[in-house]
């Protein structure tokens, strides 16, 4: 309310200028309100999607850790396969996918657990 009643009191500054200045004025004078009654607009709509967006999905630049360790994990599984299933075959491949997916497994329910209180 005291934001609305801020606008009307800055109109009629405009209309009162415009009246003393001349309609030569005019056009910067309108202007000058519309920027601040958008100023007014973006930061309303900011506080409003602030309330609403859950802190996880405001914090920008940090990066997800699950996708971190997803990327880390195949990037790691690549040279793993090759070397596992040239030295160990089948049994030597599926021991250290077997110990990927343990680690991702484990990395998921810490997650989640944190994410829950």
């Amino acid at each position: 309310m005291a934001d609305d009643r801020l606008s009307r009191d800055e109109l009629r500054a405009v209309i009162d200028a415009r009246r003393e200045l001349g309609p030569e004025y005019e056009p910067a004078l309108v202007e000058s309100f519309l920027d601040k009654l958008e100023d007014g607009i973006a930061a309303k709509v900011r506080a409003e999607v602030d309330a609403r967006v859950p802190e996880r999905q405001q914090a920008r630049g940090r990066s997800d850790p699950s996708l971190t360790m997803a990327m880390g994990s195949l990037a790691l599984g690549i040279p793993l396969t090759g070397i596992a299933a040239g030295n160990g075959g089948l049994t030597g491949l599926l021991i250290a996918w077997g110990g990927i997916v343990a680690v991702n497994a484990v990395h998921a329910l810490n997650r989640r657990r944190r994410d829950r209180r």
